[in-house]
C-alpha cells in the first residue's frame, strides 16, 4: 500500500502547481539542511552537527523522490560554493574533501527514509525507529569509504568518522522516529 508523505499532506501536490511546489519544497530542505550543518559541536575530520537529523526528517516527510533531489539539490549547492556545508571548504573541493562521501550518503539516506515513508512506517514509531536507523546507517557507506582515502585506511576512518558519532545519530534517528507519528496524529491521520 502506498501512502503519501507528510508534505503532501501539507501542501497538495496537484497537477499544474507541482513543479512549483517541488521546486520550493526542495529550495526550503537544502536550507534547513545547511542551517543544520552549521550547528557543529565538535569538530573532527567529519563534524558533529544536526544535518543527519535534517536529512532524515526530509526525507520522511518528502518521500523518496522529492528527499533524495533535495538533497542532490543540497550537494549541488554546495559545489557550486553557496556556504551551505558543514565548516569545511564550500565548493567543488569541500564535496571533494574529507566529508564528501557523507554529502552523498544524505542523498542515499534521504531516498530510503522515504521510501519507508511512503509505505507508511512514519506513522508508527517502532517501524519508524527502523526506517531512521536503516537510514543514519546507509549514509556511512559512501561517507566511510570516501574518508578512508583520506585518513589512511578504513580502520582509521571508522575511528575519525563513525565511532564518534553512531551513538550521536542512533539519538538522532529516534527523535525523527518519535516525531513523525506525533505529527500525523496531530494531523488526524494514523494509517
Amino acid at each position: 500500500m502506498s501512502y503519501a508523505p507528510l508534505a503532501d499532506r501539507i501542501w497538495t501536490n496537484d497537477g499544474a502547481s507541482s513543479l512549483l511546489r517541488n521546486g520550493a519544497l526542495a529550495i526550503l530542505g537544502s536550507l534547513i539542511v545547511a542551517a543544520a550543518a552549521h550547528v557543529s559541536v565538535v569538530q573532527l575530520p567529519v563534524p558533529f552537527t544536526l544535518q543527519t537529523l535534517a536529512v532524515l526528517v526530509i526525507g520522511a516527510a518528502f518521500g523518496s523522490r522529492l528527499g533524495a533531489a533535495t538533497l542532490a539539490l543540497y550537494a549541488a549547492e554546495g559545489a557550486a560554493g553557496l556556504p551551505v556545508f558543514a565548516p569545511t571548504p564550500d565548493g567543488y573541493p569541500g564535496l571533494m574533501g574529507p566529508t564528501g562521501g557523507y554529502i552523498i550518503g544524505f542523498i542515499l539516506a534521504a531516498g530510503l527514509v522515504g521510501w519507508f515513508a511512503e509505505r507508511g512506517w512514519d506513522r508508527h514509531i517502532g517501524k519508524m525507529l527502523v526506517a531512521t536507523l536503516l537510514g543514519a546507517a546507509i549514509l556511512y557507506v559512501p561517507g566511510l569509504i570516501w574518508l578512508s582515502t583520506f585518513v589512511g585506511g578504513m580502520e582509521k576512518a571508522v575511528e575519525y568518522g563513525l565511532a564518534p558519532f553512531w551513538l550521536a545519530d542512533i539519538i538522532k534517528a529516534a527523535v525523527a522516529a518519535l516525531a513523525f507519528p506525533v505529527v500525523w496524529k496531530l494531523l488526524g491521520t494514523r494509517s
